[in-house]
């Protein structure tokens, strides 16, 4: 990945020549197992001067997070295939391929692959910052390898975690 601006530089309108982020098709700043998920981060905080993160995310059937709220970053969603239910505070809706999804900070939701294939799906915060809660608790995705289930201390460990990465869990 190449990059102009450098980790914690102002914002791309205060350079001259501009802050370009570059992530080639196939890269990614780190690529991690969530779960049964794998998310490729191609923006984070550290490149966009903490302006977006942007992840390409692959999940399975049945596959997603639970209810949570992210009270002090918008989320969006851009659905590349599959079929993806979302929670939109009580209610449930289903997006589809093409379809696009934006989630205001402070709303209750979740997403789930409700399809019977693997669903591809660009998801991105602002601003950015959420992607550490990934890094700290997704384990380094390798070519070749499949995921582990999340053990139950994993599971603690993002109950534990979360409200550092100002991040509710609402079931």
């Amino acid at each position: 990945m190449t990059t102009t601006a450098q980790p914690g530089s102002a914002p791309a309108a205060n350079h001259p020549e501009g802050a370009v982020v570059h992530c080639p098709a196939g890269t990614g700043v780190k690529t991690v197992w969530f779960g049964d998920a794998i998310y490729s981060f191609k923006a984070i905080s550290e490149n966009t001067g903490g302006n977006l993160t942007l992840a390409e995310a692959t999940v399975p059937p049945g596959g997603g997070p639970p209810p949570h709220i992210h009270p002090r970053a918008d989320e969006a969603f851009y659905i590349l295939s599959g079929q993806i239910e979302f929670l939109n505070g009580e209610k449930t809706f289903v997006a589809g391929t093409g379809d696009f999804v934006f989630v205001p900070r402070g709303t209750r939701h979740r997403f789930r692959n409700v399809g019977l294939q693997t669903a591809h799906m660009l998801f991105m915060f602002t601003p950015a910052y959420l992607e550490k809660f990934f890094m700290e608790i997704g384990q380094e995705a390798r070519a070749g390898e499949a995921p582990a289930p999340l053990t139950p201390e994993q599971k603690q460990m993002i109950v534990d975690l979360a409200p550092r990465h100002d991040l509710t869990l609402a079931p």
